[in-house]
């Protein structure tokens, strides 16, 4: 059962595979924020493997379960799903149609792991983030 909270969809982690992780990603340096931003980045929900890896199979079977949420000074810009497109691109999925999509850049050969990074196109950009925390939810 999903509940929702303020800023964010919770599921109910017994209803997850044991594979489900939370990934916090906090904007990395760039030339608009010299330290970076640790008030501005993603929370995912998505199943991995045992090397941090994108697990494909498993979120065929538990898509419905594989949350993107977009904040920004803390707050909750937008909730959406990770989607992959038949290609094998992964991406953002937030409302219909594909004009807010968010591109993950080669996300399928990305570790998720404490300290990697990761590129996510927004618009016409791409920007860097950092993984932050990798836990069970």
């Amino acid at each position: 059962m999903r509940k929702k909270k303020k800023d964010q969809i919770v599921v109910e982690a017994k209803e997850l595979p044991p594979t489900f992780r939370h990934v916090r990603l906090l904007l990395a340096r760039d030339k608009r924020h010299p330290d970076g931003d640790r008030d501005e980045g993603y929370d995912l929900l998505l199943p991995l493997d045992r090397e941090g890896f994108l697990d494909p199979h498993e979120w065929k079977k538990s898509q419905e379960a594989c949350r993107v949420r977009y904040f920004q000074n803390g707050e909750t810009v937008k909730i959406g799903r990770l989607r992959r497109k038949p290609g094998g691109q992964w991406y953002f999925d937030y409302e219909e149609g594909d004009r807010d999509d968010e591109i993950g850049f080669r996300l399928g050969e990305e570790c998720f792991r404490v300290g990697e990074y990761v590129s996510v196109g927004r618009g016409d950009e791409f920007h860097t983030y950092q993984v932050a925390r990798v836990e069970k939810p």
